[in-house]
């Protein structure tokens, strides 16, 4: 479980970094992936900026509670992108849904052995 913990806080900041570079410089290729400069644009970017944020918090001090409150959260926006953009083509779109399966697994170990650790014999 742990290692899954940090390859996926790990994956974020992977992503997240480059992502988040280019959209505050506004690189030639945000527009291709996230559209034009616009107000819902730079939303996006504060919510990127935050799961960065925690991400780099919870690998100095992981707590699998937290990290998979901020996992499932990852796995329930980044499901319904495809169903919200309307395609699958998008690079956005494909990158959210690998991620969602990495994160996935995480999950389930992470339940796994909190539930695991949880039960009581005899109760």
């Amino acid at each position: 479980m742990r290692a899954m913990i940090y390859l996926s806080l790990t994956l974020n900041l992977v992503v997240l970094i480059p992502v988040c570079g280019g959209l505050l410089v506004n690189a030639a290729w945000t527009d291709g992936a996230y559209g034009g400069p616009s107000a819902a644009r730079q939303i996006l970017l504060s919510v990127y900026l935050s799961i960065g944020l925690l991400s780099v918090l919870l690998l100095i001090r992981p707590d699998p509670r937290m990290v998979a409150t901020l996992l499932l959260l990852q796995v329930v926006y980044k499901m319904a992108t495809p169903l919200l953009v309307g395609t699958w083509q998008n690079p956005v779109v494909l990158s959210n849904i690998g991620i969602s399966v990495v994160h996935a697994v995480t999950l389930a170990l992470i339940w796994r052995a909190t539930n695991s650790a949880s039960i009581q014999p005899g109760g």
